[in-house]
């Protein structure tokens, strides 16, 4: 046991001293290479500086033009929704059965056109029953089956002058009474029934001529009874209050309709409304008269409108002003309830800077311009406002006449450039 610790005591000696060897010789290592590599290391952050921007890359040849100042309408860009100038639900004002309709969707109908019809029969019969009340009315007024209707007179009547004629003779013979009973050859009793029947007579007569007015109202009540049943021969014809096409047909022939049941829903599409909700912030500018240019959803064309209506007040809920435009729709292109982009041209010719459309590059939300300086490309942070053809306004960051590239592409800041053309 002794002797192999005796020798393993030189070996583990021997492991530390090799060990410190071999550290100082990396220190030593470390200490040389940090030495040579000192300026190698210097050389190598040299290289590893960022170059300025565009450096390095080819020349190219591009075309300039130069930003105009010129005068375009200031307008205020809005959305919103054509409606029909009028829309009507169309019901009978009298109930019964549907015997026709004439009309069916999208149909154009004019002013007057019939769109549906009752069953007349019940309205005929109406309308024979009060005729021939109204002859008998006046057979007892004893005015002419053919002859005008008139007012008649109590006095002409019939139950009158027989009235009359009673009370006449009971006036002579009162009289006459009276004078025999002057002469005292009558006694009092022959004196007071004669009194008595002029009383009655003339009674009757009052009578009469009460009945003769009574006779003469209901004249007049079976004609109102007659017009009546007349205009409800006319109601049971259902017809279009104007000009337009039918939106909706909700019956059908056979069914039975109540008073004011909708049969069909007309619109008048010529003119159609716009209405425009218009922020708070331009509502000062906005008047009656002013042309609007809209767009609609799946219609490349644009049309145009003018200003018809303004609300008094402000919408408090989002702040707006309601308006609305009157569009014209000959052809019937336009249809309500179509969601539009509008234009709502406030001032006729306001000073602009333009600039084509082609020099405008947009990336990231932000619209930019390039220019030219020292022979190398500069961009410009710019402002759009409105577009005017194939020209865009720039509200900020180009004054007139400066000179921006046309079609950059993807020329970068500080890329060498030749001009040409």
């Amino acid at each position: 046991m002794r002797k192999l610790v005796r020798s393993l005591l030189p070996v583990c000696t021997l492991v530390p001293l090799l060990a410190l060897a071999g550290c100082g010789g990396d220190s030593n290592a470390a200490a040389s290479g940090q030495g040579r590599g000192g300026p190698g290391g210097a050389q190598g952050g040299g290289r590893g500086e960022r170059r300025p921007p565009g450096e390095g890359l080819p020349s190219r040849d591009v075309r300039l033009v130069r930003a105009e100042s010129a005068s375009l309408p200031r307008s205020v860009a809005v959305t919103g929704t054509l409606a029909a100038d009028e829309e009507a639900e169309l019901g009978f004002k009298v109930a019964g059965r549907i015997g026709s309709i004439a009309v069916d969707l999208g149909q154009p109908v004019r002013r007057g056109q019939a769109i549906a019809r009752l069953v007349p029969t019940d309205f005929e019969l109406r309308v024979a029953q009060a005729q021939n009340a109204l002859e008998q009315a006046r057979a007892r007024l004893g005015i002419p089956p053919n002859g005008p209707d008139r007012i008649v007179p109590p006095q002409e009547t019939a139950v009158v002058r027989q009235a009359a004629a009673t009370l006449r003779q009971a006036q002579l013979t009162r009289e006459r009474m009276a004078k025999l009973f002057s002469e005292e050859l009558i006694p009092q009793q022959d004196l007071d029934a004669a009194d008595a029947a002029l009383g009655v007579a003339d009674g009757r007569y009052q009578e009469a001529v009460e009945e003769a007015r009574t006779r003469q109202a209901l004249l007049e009540q079976r004609r109102s009874e007659l017009e009546i049943a007349r205009r409800q021969l006319a109601d049971s014809i259902l017809t279009a209050p104007f000009d337009g096409r039918v939106r909706e047909r909700r019956s059908a022939i056979g069914d039975y309709v109540a008073a004011g049941d909708t049969v069909a829903v007309l619109v008048r599409v010529h003119p159609l409304r716009l209405r425009l909700a218009v922020p708070e912030r331009e509502a000062a500018g906005i008047r009656t008269g002013q042309p609007v240019r809209l767009t609609v959803e799946g219609d490349p064309g644009t049309h145009t409108g003018r200003v018809a209506r303004i609300s008094p007040s402000i919408t408090e809920d989002n702040r707006t002003l309601m308006i609305e435009a009157e569009v014209p729709n000959q052809n019937g292109s336009l249809r309500p309830g179509a969601f539009t982009r509008a234009e709502i041209v406030v001032e006729a010719g306001a000073p602009a800077v333009l600039v084509p459309a082609s020099a405008v590059v947009t990336f990231a939300g932000i619209d930019k311009v390039i220019g030219v300086e020292d022979g190398k490309a500069a961009e410009k942070r710019i402002r759009i406002g409105r577009r005017a053809g194939d020209r865009v306004e720039v509200v900020e960051g180009v004054e007139p006449g400066d000179q921006v590239i046309v079609d950059p592409g993807n020329l970068a800041t500080g890329q060498p450039v030749q001009v040409v053309g």
